[in-house]
């Protein structure tokens, strides 16, 4: 080992590691290409209180207690990069409650306990890439309250083959800044296009750095393809992505984000469409800056709509965000006038389908069997009849199934054709055939329409 200072380098040393004695002052620990295995909970002979630095890369190990890090409570960066890790188990870096930045690239971690990073208050960059990983570890980022101070997480080269998308575009945007995804056999689709593409209008450094490498499988094929080329592509068609857009109504009130992918914003403040500045130490009538930076709105208006900007002023840059603010021109209306609507229009459907069954089906009959027969017939007078007949027998008995014609005013059944003898006496039917006698004529009747000349007798 090479000491300099309170620096003790052990690299390349082909050391096992047996609990060997270590200077309580050592600050830095380099422990990287050795063949540490297992690293116990009785590494360190006693308390390094000084040590903020451990390198334990490529060293094959494969088994970490969860007591093995009780020694060095003070350690601020720790490097188990490159070994045959398989799991974080839980509560294993718990003792670490100083600890800034975490190396574990390049392991074969398949598993992560929710508990693995508990108690990491301080962490701020975690390295996680090239990996087994097929779940995002959401927990480590849902409320911020796990890693309050995470700027940094890497989570490149794993397994991960979908993203919860809704909650990713919930973080902040400084987290999202450096949220590296790239190298992950994503499955394609338009919400990973929209947040990839929302990133790249944003210029995140996760997005612009990797845009190469930030591909996804389509469903049918499988074929790799950039997931920033989606824009419009069969089959997805996917729809461009859009700057922030808030819609709300008039009388609302409305909060609009400045989310910022700075830290350590030292000034902020907002300009309205009308050239309006809203400040942080207070606002106007309408509209008011918050303690986070959003600008709060009262009792939208009409000309409350439009495009607002939110200038902010960093360390080392400074950031214009632009939110388009949508007002519409009429009320919210509330889930009971939905309901009468959607039950008017039910009603509706069900009286017209009543109706045109009723149009259908119970039609007044027009056919020529629908006769008065209950009438009775009138009695026949024996004395000379007056009549008008038609002149000869051209006129055959009706068609069946043919609608009714003009009839005599006899009222007779469809065989007559309004020929009698004089007296009364029926005529049989020339021809012989096998039809019904016809019956004698109403005696109260006129006339009947024929197709000869009439004749009077």
């Amino acid at each position: 080992c090479v000491c300099a200072s309170n620096i003790l380098s052990c690299s390349q040393a082909v050391l096992s590691w047996g609990g060997a004695p270590l200077p309580r002052f050592t600050a830095v620990l380099d422990l990287s290409h050795n063949n540490v295995s297992r690293l116990r909970a009785d590494w360190a002979p006693g308390r390094l209180a000084h040590l903020h630095a451990l390198l334990l890369s490529h060293n094959g190990l494969s088994f970490v207690s969860t007591e093995a890090f009780a020694h060095v409570p003070h350690l601020r960066g720790g490097d188990l990069s490159s070994n045959r890790l398989r799991a974080l188990e839980e509560n294993l870096f718990s003792d670490l409650a100083e600890l800034e930045v975490l190396l574990l690239y390049n392991n074969e971690i398949s598993a992560v306990d929710r508990t693995a990073f508990d108690n990491l208050g301080r962490l701020r960059k975690l390295y996680l890439g090239q990996n087994r990983i097929a779940r995002f570890p959401l927990e480590l980022l849902r409320d911020g309250s796990r890693l309050p101070q995470l700027a940094l997480l890497d989570l490149s080269a794993n397994h991960l083959r979908s993203l919860p998308v809704g909650e990713l575009q919930a973080l902040p945007a400084w987290l999202r800044d450096r949220l590296y995804l790239h190298g992950n056999p994503l499955v394609c689709d338009c919400p990973l296009f929209q947040l990839v593409a929302r990133g790249h209008r944003r210029r995140l450094s996760a997005v612009m750095d990797f845009q190469e490498e930030l591909r996804c499988l389509l469903p049918a094929t499988l074929a790799p393809v950039g997931i920033l080329a989606l824009a419009g592509r069969q089959p997805l068609n996917c729809s461009e992505a859009r700057e922030a857009v808030l819609e709300a109504h008039l009388g609302d009130r409305g909060g609009l984000s400045c989310d910022t992918r700075l830290r350590g914003v030292r000034s902020r403040h907002w300009v309205t469409p009308g050239g309006e500045r809203v400040l942080e130490e207070g606002g106007n009538g309408s509209a008011a800056l918050l303690a986070n930076g959003s600008l709060q709105l009262r009792a939208l208006r009409p000309e409350d709509a439009g495009t607002y900007a939110c200038w902010v002023a960093g360390p080392l840059l400074n950031e214009t965000l632009y939110v388009e603010l949508l007002v519409h021109n009429f009320t919210l209306h509330g889930p009971h006038d939905t309901l009468n609507t959607a039950y008017t229009t039910l009603v509706g459907c069900i009286l017209g389908g009543v109706l045109v069954l009723i149009y259908l089906y119970l039609t007044p009959c027009r056919c020529c069997c629908c006769r008065g027969g209950d009438k009775p017939p009138a009695p026949r007078d024996d004395s000379i009849n007056s009549s008008v007949l038609s002149g000869g027998g051209n006129h055959a008995a009706g068609v069946p199934g043919e609608p009714c014609r003009s009839r005599s005013a006899s009222g007779g059944g469809p065989g007559q054709n309004g020929r009698y003898k004089v007296g009364g006496t029926p005529q049989p039917p020339r021809g012989g055939g096998p039809k019904a006698q016809r019956k004698v004529s109403d005696p109260d009747s006129v006339s009947s329409v024929g197709g000869g000349t009439p004749i009077v007798v």
